[in-house]
């Protein structure tokens, strides 16, 4: 004879002994998952946490999802008991009891008369409805159970995954952070007065703003992983914390440049002083030559030799001034602008001295064509030649005598060189500077 009863043909005793079996099974794994919830440290966390955004958001839809949860459990524990009380009425049931067990186990035998906060708070699940109560079958409140027990730890490991990873790095950010400013400030980088310092400061402000944020609304930097439904799936959003960490780093380089400067700041001094010294020292020299020329040198245009620029000793005694200071962050672009500029004064007094001395050079290269001419008559048995006697007492006196014009003293000679040639038989001197002067030669 068929039942007409919602829950479906009644159980034997075999399918009733079964059910009651998993059913079991299932209450243990549901009240170990809820106890677990219950102690997980990120839900403690959450509960005594000053929560902002979307994280006290989603808490307070958690946390009534916490409570339906365990009053669907203590549902669930009522019905299992009472059929398993049923069940042990007999050692044989009767039809009785297996009517009642089929509709107790398989039935919607559960009225669930929740509060209203709880239910008004509950995350919108689909089948949940607005009523104070519900009617559900043991298997249709254990789906219940499942989908809010994901949600709800979902929620609660996002959050703990964050306060797990962020903070701690963090702060271990903010302590090296704290180490560079000490480092900045006792080599002048400081805010206002470099770009380094400014770049601390707003990471500190930076981070300390991450920090509060993190603590007071973890979600807000989680990143749930596409496609993933297991309950915590994705990762901390480290955007922030690492465009920090990065900043950081770069400052970091900054400073250690400037830490060399400070090492190595008295030995540039003391090569900066010693390359403008060989300047000043240089021009001096050119300084005398020239009034050698002028005074030596006769019909020669002798260019003008300048002082020491006072430019550079100027910014020399600005890094000397920086440096006794500590003022690195300063110092470090002015040496190294001096330091290009001192070379260039160098080799400025340099060229200076050879284009002041070019006539000098002029007349000292004659004299050694002159000479090595008379050696190399000598030679060739023709010193007391009168005739090249005459040629090289002309020449001698013009390139020793002061003023020496260079361009008499250059013919002179080439009239000694070309007749020397024709004694000696060798190729005729071309001519150079003009027509040759024959005056003396009678």
């Amino acid at each position: 004879m068929g039942v007409t009863d919602p829950a479906g043909p009644v159980m034997d005793r075999d399918e009733v002994d079964r059910a009651l079996a998993r059913l079991g099974a299932e209450h243990e794994a549901i009240e170990t998952s809820l106890l677990a919830l219950q102690d997980h440290a990120g839900r403690r966390l959450l509960e005594g946490a000053e929560l902002t955004g979307v994280t006290k958001e989603r808490w307070a839809s958690a946390e009534a999802s916490i409570t339906l949860l365990w009053a669907y459990f203590d549902a669930y524990s009522d019905a299992l008991r009472s059929a398993r009380e049923i069940r042990a009425r007999r050692r044989w049931s009767s039809r009785e009891d297996l009517v009642e067990l089929t509709e107790l186990l398989r039935g919607e035998s559960v009225t669930l008369a929740g509060s209203t906060t709880a239910v008004a708070n509950a995350p919108t699940l689909q089948g949940v409805s607005g009523r104070l109560s519900e009617q559900f079958s043991l298997s249709a409140l254990v789906d219940r159970m499942n989908e809010l027990y994901a949600t709800s730890l979902d929620m609660v490991v996002a959050a703990d995954a964050v306060w797990s990873a962020l903070p701690a790095r963090i702060d271990l950010l903010a302590a090296e952070l704290q180490r560079t400013r000490k480092l900045a400030h006792s080599v002048g980088v400081r805010p206002g007065e470099h770009p380094a310092g400014d770049d601390l400061e707003h990471i500190t402000r930076t981070l300390t703003s991450l920090r509060e944020q993190v603590v007071s609304d973890p979600l807000a930097y989680w990143v749930p992983a596409q496609g993933s439904s297991a309950p915590g799936g994705g990762r901390p959003d480290l955007t922030v914390y690492d465009r920090q960490a990065r900043a950081l780093e770069d400052v970091r380089r900054e400073i250690d440049a400037v830490l060399t400067v400070r090492q190595d700041a008295e030995q540039r001094l003391i090569r900066l002083r010693d390359v403008l010294s060989r300047a000043d020292r240089t021009l001096a020299e050119a300084r005398t030559a020239r009034g050698e020329v002028l005074a030596k040198i006769a019909a020669t245009e002798v260019p003008v030799v300048s002082g020491p620029p006072t430019a550079l000793q100027e910014q020399l005694a600005t890094a000397a001034e920086y440096r006794r200071h500590a003022q690195w962050h300063r110092l470090s672009p002015l040496l190294e602008s001096l330091e290009q500029k001192a070379e260039d004064e160098l080799l400025r007094a340099r060229e200076s001295l050879t284009a002041v001395t070019a006539p000098l050079a002029v007349r000292a290269e004659l004299r050694g064509r002159l000479d090595a001419y008379k050696a190399k008559v000598a030679r060739h048995g023709l010193a007391e030649d009168p005739f090249l006697i005459e040629r090289y007492d002309a020449a001698r006196r013009m390139l020793w005598s002061a003023p020496c014009d260079l361009r008499v003293a250059e013919q002179a000679v080439l009239r000694y060189q070309r007749a020397a040639a024709e004694l000696l038989g060798a190729p005729r001197v071309p001519e150079q500077g003009g027509p040759e002067d024959r005056r003396g030669e009678s």
